[in-house]
């Protein structure tokens, strides 16, 4: 059962490679619903099956993190997408790439680094990493639509690494 959450999360690595090479403004929504349900799959899989052998823990574990830096990407653009302003009349809401440039690398970095702290058991190093994203774009949040894009595409792309990060845990037991 173990080697099944590998395969899993390798798909949703594979997946979330796949689907961030398409661009933003054309990737389908459902590649993210595809993703989530991948890792919530390999989660329950992980937490019937217990502790894993190390090689397969260790797997399990450079799976999670590479799933969990290529598929924030499409994960957070699809809750953005979903938070759209737009279909009430609203302009320039968290949905528009164009504001907070450069999120895409950020937020694959912010992804790296939180997969990083969690695999190395410091919760403090989870808050050090998003206290220095935030004072990173302190200047640019003062926009309303800018805060709210940081705001719903950081909580979206560190749920999904820590996400993906505890399945990989959960075979260390």
């Amino acid at each position: 059962m173990t080697v099944a959450v590998v395969v899993l999360l390798g798909v949703a690595a594979a997946l979330g490679l796949i689907l961030l090479t398409r661009g933003e403004r054309v990737r389908a929504p459902w590649g993210a619903l595809v993703l989530a349900g991948l890792v919530a799959a390999a989660a329950v899989l992980a937490w019937t099956a217990g502790p894993a052998s190390h090689g397969l823990a260790e797997a399990a574990a450079l799976a999670a993190v590479i799933a969990g830096i290529v598929g924030g990407g499409p994960i957070a653009t699809a809750v953005l997408r979903a938070a759209d302003p737009a279909q009430i009349g609203v302009r320039g809401g968290p949905q528009d790439p164009e504001i907070l440039r450069g999120g895409a690398w950020i937020g694959a970095l912010e992804r790296a680094a939180i997969a990083a702290t969690l695999l190395a058991g410091s919760a403090d190093g989870l808050v050090v990493v998003l206290a220095v994203k935030g004072l990173g774009r302190y200047a640019e949040l003062r926009a309303p639509a800018a805060a709210e894009r940081f705001i719903i595409g950081t909580l979206a792309s560190a749920l999904w690494a820590a996400g993906c990060v505890g399945v990989a845990l959960l075979l260390r037991g």
